[in-house]
């Protein structure tokens, strides 16, 4: 598209655009849509508005009187409809120009909302199978109209002519493709008929198809959608609604939450998955507009918590984009996304009240969907909190389990700290739940809104410590050389080391650090590297206050009781150094480097030491 710029014009005059057809033809064709197969849905889309208006000037027609007729049969591909038709007026005014629509006509402008398309461009998808589309159209609106003929062309060229009325003696409009010798794929009759299914499936007006084998044709949408059938009892609806999620998404729902809201004109389905999904992954939904399928990948239908649920919908008043392959982001949209929610949430109230045994399939497979959920929605939080499982001391449970047995419930900060913890925690009768998972701690902190009795406290190293048995006196005293050696070895890693007595006896040490004192840490090591000024009089105030991490050793663990007999300073710092590197190793964080080497060194200098003894 350039512009106009001639010597002749004289200065500050208006210019016009010079708009290159063939390039704006190829521009709108092949990059507003995403696959040449749309060419049929266009076609099917400009089909059922033509009938739509039809039905405006004839309303006391019968809603079969008028339908759409397909025909291929590899050489062409025709679309045949009973609608209102164009006049040649029509013709110049919506075939020949880009941009504008017959839809927003002000003739018909009060019906705008009863028509799928709304941007007049859809009949340029064509030229992705064919170099050129032939229109045939008779108007309803003027009878006496002669019979118009349109040739479009991929250059941008266009040809009119008006027919005598034997040329189309009923109103509607033929649009007829040849399609191009790379358009196969496309354009077999098996494929157009495939396309028409998959497109018109849900249409309202009676769709048939022909291949030229000379029979009536086969219908294209012979049955009503299931939810706009009657069926003799609920549970036969239930299940056929189940059979048609199933035949649209591939799955077995878990359970059919039928979707209804009158004030939109959406009927559909949602189908709760069966097997759990990744967290933050969501599913498209299949999505019509009167009847149209749309979208088979619409993820903006639904608000993001709610990836347990594939939906069907069919809608009156969403409004497409302009390629029709997605939806228009909009105050109707959201109102439709918050009302689909609110369905979602009573399908869950149902479920936890009436039917347990499917919720606990539900929660079992979707419990992170319904934990992100009761985050934000009280409601939720309240009917489904005592249900929810999470990792504890005690196993996988749900927290009223918990509660009942622990009126103190502990919570870590991740999954790592309940780790180091766990083993030793519930040898000390402590319950604590791993809050390291996504929403798990918030939640475990909301149980007292839920069960007023119970107390939740965060768990942190001093609790756990107070609830290891100190040794004897004359133990200690006898362990104060080793213990020293021991320190000394560790400091790098500004870890201090006790002895305790714990169960499990089997545990020779307890790693207790956090993720958060070794973030304090390293700002402390970062203020040694200053020298003066305000930042390191800052970093300086943070090294004072840095928490160590304590290596508790188990006096109850026979390695242990030997180790801290050792009198060979370097043995006792090796020992010292192995038990660190196995507590670390225990706690199934990532290593550091530093503590990798001295696995690796420790393990060496123990083998060799082994070996001098043997020999």
């Amino acid at each position: 598209m350039t512009l106009s710029d001639t010597p002749s014009s004289p200065a500050g005059a208006d210019r016009t655009f010079q708009v290159d057809l063939r390039g704006l033809v190829d521009l709108l064709s092949h990059h507003l849509y995403s696959s040449p197969r749309v060419y049929l849905r266009e076609l099917l889309q400009n089909a059922v508005d033509a009938l739509t208006a039809r039905h405006g000037l004839e309303p006391a027609a019968p809603a079969d009187a008028f339908g759409i007729r397909l025909y291929a049969d590899g050489s062409v591909v025709r679309v045949e409809d009973d609608g209102v038709g164009l006049t040649e007026a029509d013709v110049h005014s919506f075939l020949a120009t880009i941009g504008r629509s017959s839809k927003r006509a002000e003739r018909i402008a009060e019906q705008r909302g009863d028509f799928i398309g709304q941007f007049g461009i859809g009949l340029l998808s064509c030229f992705l199978v064919a170099d050129e589309i032939h229109v045939l159209s008779r108007s309803a609106r003027t009878p006496d109209a002669p019979v118009v003929e349109w040739r479009g062309r991929g250059d941008g060229s266009y040809t009119v002519r008006a027919l005598p009325a034997s040329a189309r003696p009923r109103p509607g409009t033929t649009v007829t493709l040849t399609p191009r010798a790379d358009a196969g794929e496309w354009t077999r009759p098996a494929e157009v008929h495939a396309l028409a299914r998959h497109f018109g499936s849900l249409l309202r007006h009676p769709v048939t198809f022909g291949d030229g084998t000379g029979g009536p044709g086969a219908s294209v949408n012979p049955e009503p959608a299931p939810w706009a059938r009657t069926y003799p009892t609920p549970g036969t609806r239930s299940r056929a609604l189940a059979a048609y999620g199933e035949e649209v998404f591939g799955f077995t729902p878990l359970d059919t939450i039928e979707l209804d809201l009158p004030a939109v004109g959406l009927k559909g389905i949602a189908c709760v998955l069966p097997e759990t999904v990744p967290a933050g992954r969501r599913h498209g939904h299949r999505v019509h507009v009167k009847g149209m399928l749309l979208s088979e990948q619409a993820e903006e239908i639904l608000p993001e918590w709610a990836f347990f649920v594939r939906c069907v919908v069919d809608a009156e008043s969403l409004r497409p984009t302009a390629s029709r392959e997605s939806l228009y982001e909009d105050d109707t949209l959201a109102a439709v996304r918050d009302a689909l929610a609110e369905r979602l949430r009573a399908w869950i109230a149902r479920t936890a009240a009436g039917d347990p045994d499917l919720l606990g399939r539900f929660l079992q497979a979707h419990h992170l969907a319904v934990k992100s959920l009761a985050v934000h929605d009280d409601e939720i939080l309240r009917m489904l909190l005592p249900w929810l499982p999470f990792e504890t001391t005690d196993g996988h449970c749900t927290l009223d389990e918990f509660a009942r047995t622990h009126r103190t419930v502990l919570v870590t900060s991740s999954v790592e700290e309940f780790r180091q913890v766990a083993a030793i925690a519930s040898a000390a009768g402590l319950g604590v739940v791993n809050g390291g998972y996504t929403y798990d701690r918030e939640l475990v902190h909301r149980l007292p809104e839920i069960r007023p009795e119970a107390s939740v406290a965060d768990l942190d190293p001093a609790t756990l410590t107070a609830h290891l048995d100190p040794v004897d006196r004359e133990t200690e005293l006898a362990a104060t050389a080793y213990l020293a050696q021991a320190r000394d070895a560790l400091a790098v890693f500004d870890c201090d080391v006790a002895l305790r007595t714990f169960q499990p006896a089997s545990a020779p040490a307890l790693l207790l650090d956090s993720r958060e004192a070794r973030h304090e840490r390293t700002r402390s090591r970062l203020a040694r590297e200053q020298q003066g000024g305000l930042w390191g009089d800052i970093l300086g105030h943070l090294r004072q206050e840095a928490p160590r991490a304590q290596l508790i050793l188990n006096q109850l663990n026979p390695l242990v009781r030997t180790a801290v007999t050792i009198d060979e300073p370097e043995l006792a710092r090796t020992s010292a150094e192995a038990l660190y590197g196995q507590a670390a190793m225990l706690s199934r964080r990532p290593l550091r480097p530093a503590e990798s080497s001295l696995i690796n060194r420790s393990f060496l200098d123990l083998l060799a030491h082994a070996l001098r003894k043997d020999s």
